[in-house]
């Protein structure tokens, strides 16, 4: 999530690894943009993603400019903001008991963030920028 709550992206991978880390921040980062700070927690794996990542999109960058490299903070009590974010969705797989195939979580994570994410009214139409929810369903519904 950004500065302001707003969810930049999101991922879910069968393995936690150094390879999922950075398809994540590769696809933020360039939907995105760089940013200038990233809280992470202790992991080793999600700090080396973000510096390859980091290091990758310096030397790809085209403009003249001398770019900084992403400050990384990193502890495990700083990303509480992410954490909170996340309850809805932990609430809403502990009452399910798991998931029997990734496929199944994969599709129902994306559900469920997606719907998170209408709450949180990030999805902006121009010529309604205040839908209801159900509103947002019929949009998404007849695309």
């Amino acid at each position: 999530i950004d500065s302001v709550g707003d969810t930049v992206e999101f991922w879910f991978s069968e393995h936690r690894d150094l390879s999922a880390a950075k398809r994540f921040f590769r696809k933020a980062l360039e939907r995105h943009g760089r940013p200038e700070r990233i809280v992470i927690d202790g992991s080793q794996t999600n700090r080396e993603a973000i510096v390859a990542c980091d290091a990758t999109s310096r030397l790809q960058d085209r403009s003249r400019r001398q770019l900084k490299p992403i400050r990384i903070r990193q502890s495990q009590y700083l990303n509480n903001r992410i954490e909170q974010d996340h309850r809805r969705i932990k609430r809403r797989i502990r009452s399910m008991l798991g998931f029997t195939s990734f496929k199944n979580a994969a599709a129902t994570l994306a559900g469920i963030e997606m719907v998170h994410m209408m709450r949180k009214r990030q999805a902006r139409y121009a010529y309604n920028p205040n839908p209801s929810i159900a509103a947002q369903f019929e949009i998404i519904a007849a695309a």
